[in-house]
């Protein structure tokens, strides 16, 4: 199962954010990964370098690879509506993304971990597959046998309440994927209509 394992903090200072973790070495370090660091003057980067960069900051956010990232941006060209927003929305859909949000897991690799070693049910039904899309009405949860392990209920935070696209019961540590979210109220930071002009070239 291909996945991005190399060292977090070199991506977020290609970008410039925090998009794998809480950034900290931003602030002692934030000059792009190189030997020159800041001495040396970079040259302004071009319509496309800029374009390129928007696809892999959206691929590193949610950890998709280029060829899943891909069949996601067919998909959201093919549905009715802008195409930028609902590539976002698929995105957002993703069964290990939602498990993140629901705040079952403290970040998306070890939401993408939990679903892969079969711990999180959708429906009632156990399903390992990171990149599962929900559907509106979708209940998740963990399975009974993860829900007796304590290790796994004590990192459950519960969700953000600004995560208005999704419900949460604390009583029955379960959530609800109500609805795909609109775009202003996904907090991540991509100009997902540059991802656009890139794939239509």
């Amino acid at each position: 199962m291909a996945r991005y394992t190399g060292p977090k903090t070199r991506i977020c200072r290609i970008f410039g954010e925090p998009i794998l973790g809480n950034g900290k070495y931003l602030t002692k370090n934030s000059n792009p990964p190189g030997q020159h660091g800041a001495t040396k003057k970079r040259k302004q980067l071009g319509e496309y370098a800029i374009q390129l960069k928007e696809k892999q900051k959206a691929k590193y956010t949610y950890g998709v690879l280029e060829r899943q990232f891909y069949k996601t941006f067919v998909e959201a060209a093919r549905r009715k509506g802008v195409t930028g927003e609902n590539l976002i929305k698929l995105l957002e859909a993703r069964l290990d993304n939602t498990v993140y949000r629901l705040g079952i897991s403290p970040s998306r690799p070890a939401a993408r971990q939990l679903v892969s070693h079969k711990h999180v049910t959708v429906n009632g039904e156990v399903v390992n597959i990171p990149s599962f899309q929900l559907k509106p009405g979708d209940v998740i949860g963990l399975k009974e046998k993860s829900e007796a392990n304590e290790n796994l209920t004590s990192i459950i935070r519960g969700k953000n309440t600004k995560f208005g696209w999704l419900d949460w019961n604390e009583g029955e540590k379960k959530g609800v994927f109500v609805a795909y979210p609109e775009r202003e109220s996904v907090p991540e930071n991509i100009k997902e209509q540059l991802i656009v002009e890139l794939y239509s070239k």
